[in-house]
């Protein structure tokens, strides 16, 4: 993967937000401490650039666990969030309700560390998208450096479409559904 930003971010504002947390999760199956993506920053009339955003906490789960005294978050864990936003510019551009999964991570390289107190962007590339696959480059920024990059591979599972449909229609009815979600500080 390139050394360089995925696209220029000079002309997008960082504090801005086209979805948050609320809003990503009636699109998202994902729910309580794996909803990672805390918001949607930009992306672009045709859902195939996205900027996103995970604000690190020193109370997350993985803390405690994951280098004990000093914690630093797990390369998997990026590359989820990074996942999210892809899944969020997928179902945005598809017209339908069905799953996505994942079903290639490739060429993911870790050039630094993310620790509590970092904001991780993530800025997300269409490389392909069909109706029922989609493969975008992916990228993790902390403090204007590159801290991870890489390629996920998805596709969508008809058949397990209700699974999402499920999800989402809990945190419709349950409001408490979405407030379980750890909420940004």
């Amino acid at each position: 993967m390139a050394s360089e930003y995925l696209f220029d971010l000079d002309s997008i504002d960082l504090s801005a937000e086209m979805m948050d947390r609320e809003a990503i999760a009636r699109i998202l199956p994902h729910r309580g401490e794996i909803a990672m993506l805390d918001s949607v920053i930009w992306h672009d009339d045709h859902h195939d650039f996205g900027l996103g955003v995970h604000h690190v906490h020193d109370d997350a789960w993985w803390c405690e666990g994951h280098i004990p005294g000093r914690p630093i978050m797990p390369g998997v864990l990026m590359v989820e969030v990074g996942a999210q936003l892809s899944c969020v510019l997928f179902y945005k551009r598809g017209k339908h309700d069905w799953f996505a999964g994942f079903t290639h991570i490739d060429k993911v390289r870790f050039r630094g560390q993310v620790v509590p107190g970092d904001d991780l962007y993530i800025l997300c590339k269409a490389v392909r998208f069909q109706p029922r696959r989609f493969s975008t480059d992916i990228q993790g920024i902390v403090n204007g450096k590159i801290v991870f990059d890489g390629n996920v591979t998805g596709m969508a599972f008809p058949k397990m479409g209700s699974a999402r449909t499920d999800a989402i229609e809990y945190a419709r009815v349950n409001s408490i559904g979405i407030r379980e979600a750890r909420t940004v500080k």
